[in-house]
């Protein structure tokens, strides 16, 4: 049963007036694509600027991870569309120091992922830094501890080549923010090793700002094949962009160019930057992703086939050399595959959070606890000073989240308040730039179920409690109800049979240069040091995706 508290009376949110099909979330995808036919995208989620590589029959992919820690996600595949999450390179963010508070839209940029020399390679800019290198065995790791081989600000989107004759080069972009300069691509000489740059200066070998309607040229991949050098590079801004191609039989130019993917009729807006993969059988594949502000920049596959030596990428439908995003397609790999996909919900059961979990910053092992009640996820409450000082959760560490995992969807979990101390609050939280949470809040003695919400978080919006009632039970039952656009509403239950809808429909909103996410937290603004018992215990984390049946 679902019925409206009597606090802020209004219409059920339409979502439940609507006939719903609830998938749990680990079979996603059996619902999703048939064997013949995928459907993008194929990862409804904000693995931003992925790469891509095969390596055998296997396909592997990175993506940037911003502020959150772990960073640099790891994801594996058989079929090149059901992607599993396997690891993070990037236990924390270096510099250490820096990342022990939320950095956010800084961290971990646009990475490239490469095998070469019987190891994989991940390059990865910090736009405050400069470009990282790390190296493994096994792609889930372990990694090796972050080289930093080109320190600068402003120096990101590498991505390396090791030619024929010896000689290894990094390609990289600019952002303007911070080198006051963009929309051109530079070339570095480095060491095979990728430990040492050889050169003094980087030569401009692609100039954006001297091709017609050009900006925001970035993310770059290096390619060489059939005796050209070829750089796959988008253009024209995260939302409305394209996907252009050069190519040159030297590396350092002169290099032609063709838009070779442009949104043009289809319903996928800004179709850029990502990867090109060859499978086995010769096909040509290539990644990208979508900007869906809310929901992140989430991926999609496109056939790729070549014309007069150039990339075409989707469809061609006006015989231009220049694609349309498709939205289904032929399965790139033949054969029988599981279907599995990027982890959501967490029984809490392991010895370990599960690999969807990411901290708004650098994490400290003493602020969660999987053993001390076993089966459930304790999250110890954390003073903060800057939840003190601005009444809002955007600058604080410790709050644990995870990327939307599809369009619609179910959030619940279970909340044992018991040991919750005096001024503390937990909950179910919807973050970004706009957040709102729901939970509770220990304030005298007295327990009190709160929605809260703060726009404008950049800003320093203070929180507003938006609706509250007392709370006589130390177990409460909380949900979450995503519908299209990011519509969200929230529901406690006291029993888990009659959940009751609390306050508006909230819109989610997209971070800084991230989409929104999901999680839980367990904060105070004592600014003193957190008791140790001062905490919540979370039984589960569940997710389903929601299905409107026709």
């Amino acid at each position: 049963m679902t019925r409206k508290t009597g606090l802020l009376p209004q219409l059920l949110a339409a979502c439940l007036l609507a006939p719903v099909l609830t998938i749990p979330a680990h079979a996603q995808h059996a619902a999703h694509a048939d064997r013949a036919q995928y459907q993008n995208p194929i990862i409804h989620a904000d693995y931003s600027d992925p790469d891509v590589i095969r390596v055998g029959k296997h396909y592997y992919m990175t993506a940037s991870s911003f502020n959150s820690a772990p960073g640099l996600p790891l994801l594996e595949s058989a079929d090149m569309v059901h992607w599993q999450l396997v690891g993070h390179a990037l236990p924390q963010q270096l510099p250490l120091a820096d990342f022990a508070r939320p950095q956010h839209g800084k961290g971990v940029w646009a990475p490239c992922l490469r095998y070469h020399d019987q190891r994989f390679w991940i390059f990865y800019p910090d736009p405050d830094q400069g470009i990282y290198v790390m190296t493994a065995d096994n792609f889930s790791g372990p990694w090796t501890t972050p080289h930093l081989l080109l320190a600068g600000k402003g120096i990101i989107d590498p991505t390396p080549l090791w030619d024929e004759d010896g000689q290894a080069y990094l390609l990289h972009a600019w952002a303007k923010s911070r080198a006051g300069i963009n929309n051109m691509l530079s070339l570095r000489r480095m060491n095979k090793e990728a430990t040492q740059i050889l050169d003094t200066e980087g030569k401009v070998v692609i100039d954006g700002n001297k091709l017609p309607g050009y900006k925001t040229l970035e993310g770059p991949k290096l390619y060489k094949h059939q005796g050209y050098y070829y750089v796959f590079a988008p253009a024209g801004g995260v939302e409305e962009g394209w996907q252009s191609v050069f190519r040159s039989r030297h590396i350092e130019g002169p290099y032609e160019d063709k838009i070779v993917m442009a949104q043009g009729k289809s319903a996928t807006n800004g179709p850029h930057q990502g990867a090109w993969v060859q499978t086995p059988a010769g096909t040509d594949w290539f990644y990208h992703f979508q900007d869906k502000r809310a929901y992140g920049r989430i991926v999609h596959l496109q056939p790729m086939h070549w014309k007069d030596g150039w990339p075409v990428i989707g469809d061609d439908v006006n015989n231009t050399g220049t694609g349309e995003p498709v939205l289904r397609h032929a399965m790139p790999v033949a054969g029988t595959f599981q279907q599995v996909q990027p982890a959501t919900t967490d029984e809490f059961k392991d010895s370990k959070l599960g690999l969807q979990w990411q901290w708004n910053a650098n994490w400290k092992p003493a602020w969660y606890s999987l053993t001390a009640r076993p089966q459930h996820l304790r999250l110890h409450t954390q003073a903060d000073s800057s939840y003190a000082e601005r009444n809002n959760l955007w600058d604080v560490p410790s709050l644990l989240l995870q990327k939307l995992p599809a369009e619609q969807f179910t959030v619940d979990t279970r909340l044992d308040v018991n040991h919750l101390q005096n001024g503390s609050s937990t909950g179910l939280i919807m973050y970004g730039f706009n957040y709102a949470w729901l939970g509770v809040r220990q304030q005298d003695k007295a327990r009190q179920l709160l929605l809260s919400t703060c726009d404008k978080t950049e800003a320093k919006c203070a929180e507003v409690i938006r609706a509250s009632l007392p709370l006589n039970s130390s177990t409460v039952y909380l949900r979450m109800v995503v519908q299209a656009g990011g519509k969200t509403q929230f529901y406690y239950s006291t029993d888990n049979q009659q959940f009751n809808a609390i306050g508006d429909e909230f819109n989610a909103t997209m971070g800084r240069w991230v989409g929104a996410q999901m999680g839980l937290f367990s904060v105070r603004p004592d600014v003193s040091p957190s008791a140790d018992d001062d905490y919540v215990d979370v039984d589960y984390f569940r997710v389903a995706i929601n299905k409107q049946l026709p």
